[in-house]
């Protein structure tokens, strides 16, 4: 004999009716922290700060960019790498 019961619930009263714990707290704190991390390390994700880096370290950041691009490209058409 095989039976399906639907049930019409919220998740909140899901949770409720099995007994589960309400976490909504401890997921708010949780966004809020990352939030708090994100806006404390924003200049660490904008162009500008990369740029400095790169200006700050010369020809050798533009040349160390240029040769991960050039190593992806061949890696992405099947190309072999230059024989140094």
């Amino acid at each position: 004999m095989k039976m399906n019961i639907t049930v019409e619930c919220t998740p909140e009263e899901a949770r409720a009716f099995l007994g589960l714990p309400d976490l909504t707290p401890v997921n708010e704190t949780l966004v809020g922290a990352v939030k708090q991390r994100i806006e404390q390390n924003i200049e660490l994700v904008s162009p500008e700060f990369y740029l400095k880096q790169w200006y700050s370290m010369g020809g050798q950041a533009t040349e160390g960019f240029m040769n991960l691009m050039t190593a992806g490209a061949r890696a992405a058409t099947g190309e072999p790498g230059k024989k140094g």
